[in-house]
């Protein structure tokens, strides 16, 4: 993929680059159980699909930055579960500001999946359309729940 800048983002990157916004444009609405399903689905397809996909391309090495994305994927996997309040919703904001910036752009995740598709990226693309939605289960707010989401958030308070 062509890095220079104003260059077109491969279609990996467009694909996921889009669903990032139609997911901000939900979590703005306060579409809070869209959003947590469109959430769930994008983290899956980056979990089914893309990171492994990448890593099979880089012959059992994974990307730099997986494990980033993988802590990620398990906070706001947690943080899903509760209903939404205003702490959660600010801690999914946060963790997905820089979650987002490390995928997206020229030299994010998603041109480095680009890159390692080439000619193949329109079938990991159809891979990705093709993948269906999460079946969600209702919202959870036990004890072990808050417990849960209280680590996340003690973790998202410290320096």
């Amino acid at each position: 993929m062509d890095s220079a800048a104003g260059a077109q983002p491969g279609l990996i990157a467009a694909y996921m680059t889009e669903d990032h916004r139609r997911l901000d444009g939900l979590r703005r609405a306060e579409a809070w159980w869209e959003f947590r399903g469109g959430l769930l689905r994008h983290i899956g397809l980056e979990e089914k699909i893309l990171l492994p996909e990448a890593r099979r391309r880089r012959g059992g090495s994974p990307l730099p930055d997986t494990a980033r994305l993988r802590k990620d994927h398990g906070a706001l996997a947690t943080l899903l579960v509760p209903k939404p309040s205003p702490e959660v919703a600010r801690a999914i904001d946060q963790i997905l500001a820089r979650h987002n910036a490390i995928e997206e752009g020229p030299d994010g995740v998603y041109a480095q999946c680009d890159a390692l598709a080439g000619a193949d990226a329109a079938d990991v693309v159809e891979r990705l359309r093709a993948a269906p939605a999460v079946p969600q289960n209702p919202y959870q707010d036990g004890p072990r729940v808050q417990a849960q989401v209280e680590r996340v958030l003690a973790q998202l308070r410290a320096p």
